[in-house]
């Protein structure tokens, strides 16, 4: 059996039938084939064989290889088209450092207990001075010398929304800890992904220090981590890069986002409910959703981790894009390291929103692939 692409390719020889060599110099017309002949001939191709379609994916995945080429940074970007379950990534079988991206999983796993009876959104939750982390956590303002009341599903929210650490650690260690996170995602069937050990022993373990709780809130973490070597910083920071203890994959990423979106993972109440929060996050204005059209929407999540010199590692997005006319798109845009300038970054996420665009614009239309890549210069890429 011929493959779609090489039936793509024969398609001129198959039309050209009328004509036939008759001797080495000369070329004998023989009659045209008929309309009916023609028809045979495509109706004998796979259904499944769509010529827009197919350059539609082609085009697509040349122009995120296009992105991912010019950017100064290993950067891992996937596509999955929620419906057809269709999937194209750059280098997106690589473990990637998610920060607050594992705020989605916490949430997954959240969610589910509830849809077993296990968990209430509603049960009241008081957090302490005990409970503050350390690095983005607007909710530690309100805790004061008696506590912060709060409930299980504000402190979800507020997680997902404003990616606070001391929410996400909250939620998490009433769940059952990175273990009951861990046992989701294997009950799930879910693969390329890591969950690390919670966000104190993480981020202690990138910058190359054992956690106190005395490093929470002021600048206790900053200051005990700037008395360290720079030599012994940079070893915790490099081994961080190269095995991320919380790394994900891209292509893990789309297919947990696909299977969320056609509900396969959560109840259609909490499959709704986590969407619907998502799609109110407040980091990230900048990153995937600066690349949408009128009418697209987007629930997403955001990650960013330490910065050591120059470099970053883990500046991230990831979510569920949906068109106008209802049609969804899971991408993750991902990148383990990189100096180059904010601006350079969430430009690169914005583009591989505009190209998912154009391409679903162009399946659903038939007409010609037009990208809206900005395109950029190439300075150093790692």
């Amino acid at each position: 059996m011929l493959s779609n692409i090489a039936r793509l390719a024969l398609m001129p020889a198959l039309f050209s039938v009328g004509f036939a060599v008759a001797d080495a110099g000369a070329i004998t017309p023989r009659r045209a084939p008929s309309l009916s002949f023609a028809q045979n001939v495509y109706e004998a191709l796979p259904h499944s064989y769509n010529p827009p379609e197919q350059y539609a994916h082609r085009a697509l995945e040349a122009q995120l290889r296009r992105i991912a080429e010019s950017f100064n940074g290993d950067i891992g970007i996937a596509v999955q088209d929620v419906e057809s379950g269709w999937h194209t990534a750059y280098d997106g079988d690589t473990f990637f450092p998610q920060q607050s991206v594992s705020k989605f999983w916490v949430a997954l796993t959240a969610l589910d207990k509830v849809d077993r009876g296990q968990l209430s959104l509603t049960r009241p939750v008081t957090l302490f001075r005990s409970d503050i982390t350390l690095f983005h956590q607007p909710i530690a303002a309100q805790i004061g010398a008696s506590g912060y009341t709060s409930n299980v599903g504000e402190l979800m929210f507020r997680a997902l929304t404003q990616s606070d650490n001391t929410c996400n650690d909250a939620v998490l260690w009433r769940i059952g800890g990175p273990d009951a996170v861990r046992a989701f995602l294997r009950a799930k069937g879910i693969s390329g992904i890591r969950f690390g050990p919670g966000e104190r022993m993480l981020q202690s373990a990138i910058a190359g220090i054992q956690w106190k709780q005395s490093y929470a809130g002021g600048g206790g973490f900053y200051a005990a981590r700037d008395r360290l070597p720079h030599s012994v910083r940079q070893a915790a920071f490099e081994r961080y890069i190269a095995n991320p203890m919380d790394g994900a994959t891209p292509n893990g990423i789309v297919e947990a986002l696909s299977r969320l979106k056609r509900g396969e993972l959560l109840s259609p109440e909490s499959t709704q409910r986590l969407l619907s929060i998502m799609s109110n996050t407040k980091t990230g204005k900048l990153r995937l959703k600066g690349g949408l059209q009128p009418g697209w929407r987007l629930s997403h999540k955001t990650g960013t981790g330490q910065v050591l010199g120059s470099v970053q590692a883990g500046y991230n997005d990831i979510g569920v894009i949906t068109a106008p006319d209802g049609h969804s798109y899971a991408l993750a845009v991902m990148i383990r390291r990189t100096s180059a300038p904010l601006n350079q970054r969430m430009q690169a996420m914005q583009n591989a929103v505009r190209a998912v665009i154009s391409y679903h614009e162009q399946v659903a239309n038939g007409g010609s692939y037009t990208t809206g890549y900005r395109g950029g210069s190439r300075s150093g890429r790692r």
